[in-house]
């Protein structure tokens, strides 16, 4: 087993050996605007995956990965003479997902704002379905004094009241 370091060290190596050998060494046709976006190497150094991105269609992706896997033996031996380990890693190439994982992502976060604005609309123009403040609130002592008999005061005794109807000082109603 290998430092971890040292693969990450060697696994940027390639990359960029690779990316050079890709631009100045082969020169197959069917190569488009390939990018090395990645490289992982092993932890024994033994094996090397790249990742890769290309621009253009499907078919000029497809002749892309053609070409690569065609080249893989000039792009190894490349690799072993200009990395220097013992033993040259094999070379595994795999289409880099990321730009349209991306895309998706972008959509759907569009998508999720275009929402958000149809809610934001909707919500300017609402109002409460019921009261402003729909919690109770205390009935404090004043308002009990400007509370006629014939209010809800049955769980006051009359002892309680004064001559006017008044909730007399000191008392307070039970609910």
């Amino acid at each position: 087993m290998a430092d971890p370091t040292r693969a990450r060290k060697l696994a940027d190596r390639i990359k960029v050996v690779v990316a050079e050998a890709l631009e100045k060494r082969v020169k197959d046709p069917r190569l488009g605007f390939v990018t090395i976006t990645d490289a992982r190497v092993t932890n024994d150094l033994q094996h090397a995956t790249l990742y890769y991105t290309v621009f253009g269609s499907e078919e000029e992706k497809a002749g892309t990965a053609a070409a690569l896997e065609s080249a893989k033996g000039v792009l190894r031996s490349e690799v072993g003479k200009r990395t220097g380990v013992r033993l040259t890693p094999t070379l595994t190439f795999t289409s880099d997902e990321v730009p349209e994982t991306a895309t998706h992502i972008e959509d759907l976060l569009r998508s999720a704002a275009e929402q958000d604005a149809r809610v934001a609309a909707l919500a300017a123009g609402a109002r409460p379905a019921g009261e402003a403040d729909p919690y109770r609130k205390p009935v404090e002592h004043d308002e009990l004094d400007d509370l006629d008999e014939d209010d809800d005061l049955e769980y006051l005794d009359d002892d309680d009241l004064d001559e006017d109807g008044d909730a007399l000082d000191g008392d307070q109603p039970a609910r």
